[in-house]
């Protein structure tokens, strides 16, 4: 058993485990234990379309192939991350600190719904952090995310394809622009190649329908953070806020929050401010 507090970090859409990888060194030589897997149907665990590895890439194709991970689905995310928690709380014989980025919040909030006896607090870095009933695509259609830029980067039907597809090999310049507007806004242009080199086409989508399954009598019971990213062009400010608003209104309480000059991926662009807020969190 260690003395050593555990941080379980949940990354987000297309990304993977290495999304921390700035992140989790810093946390530990604070002296945090650090996890940080790859969600079932992302990163190592993703399956590519075929058509994705073709270059010029054939884009009828490619907005048609039926995707590889439609299968994955929320609850196996979800438990993923429980045995995640279960196997760092037994580690250290403490709670944890359970940190999810953008998409990954639809996975952090039933985890600390499922097991709030072992969460220290929850973190929400630009993250879907949903009032209860809601699933995640119901905040992606809201009017606080008009200017989202990442609904421009679809390139299939997701009831088609059953993903989020987007194309992380492009060469067009103008979608690579995209791309960097979207989640790295505030990198450079060497930063977002390494980045994109990091990530998967296909987001599986039935994750986005799942309604938010959080109670006042648990969920809410768990100090709840949220991190704010001023810059943000994914999760747009006014979502950001808009979702930290509803939470405390069906919930109650009061998420705490707080605030980075910082564009959706802040883990790569303010890593030691990231971290001191994690380890802050979980000093409490």
């Amino acid at each position: 058993m260690s003395e050593q507090t555990g941080i379980v970090l949940v990354h987000g859409a297309w990304h993977s485990g290495s999304t921390w990888s700035e992140v989790a060194p810093l946390l530990r030589d604070k002296g945090f234990d650090v996890v940080a897997v790859d969600l079932p149907g992302a990163g190592p665990n993703a399956s590519r379309p075929a058509s994705f590895s073709k270059r010029p890439l054939e884009s009828a194709v490619f907005a048609t192939e039926p995707s590889p991970n439609a299968g994955v689905g929320q609850e196996e995310r979800t438990q993923a991350f429980i045995d995640a928690v279960r196997a760092s709380s037994e580690r250290t014989g403490k709670k944890v600190v359970l940190a999810g980025h953008s998409l990954g919040g639809i996975t952090v909030s039933p985890v600390v719904e499922a097991v709030p006896e072992l969460i220290h607090a929850v973190v929400y870095v630009t993250a879907f952090m949903l009032a209860p009933g809601l699933p995640a695509i119901a905040m992606i259609q809201d009017a606080t995310m008009a200017d989202a830029i990442v609904p421009q980067l679809f390139l299939a039907d997701p009831q088609t394809v059953g993903a989020l597809r987007i194309d992380v090999a492009s060469t067009d310049p103008e979608y690579r622009q995209k791309l960097k507007e979207a989640f790295y806004g505030d990198l450079t242009e060497s930063q977002f190649e390494a980045a994109l080199a990091g990530l998967h086409p296909d987001e599986p989508v039935q994750v986005a329908i799942v309604p938010s399954p959080v109670t006042p009598e648990r969920f809410a019971t768990v100090p709840r953070h949220y991190v704010r990213c001023t810059q943000d062009r994914a999760i747009t400010l006014a979502g950001q806020d808009k979702m930290i608003a509803d939470m405390d209104a069906a919930l109650g309480g009061k998420t705490i929050v707080h605030t980075l000059n910082a564009s959706h991926s802040p883990f790569y662009s303010a890593p030691d401010a990231l971290s001191d807020i994690l380890s802050r969190i979980a000093g409490t």
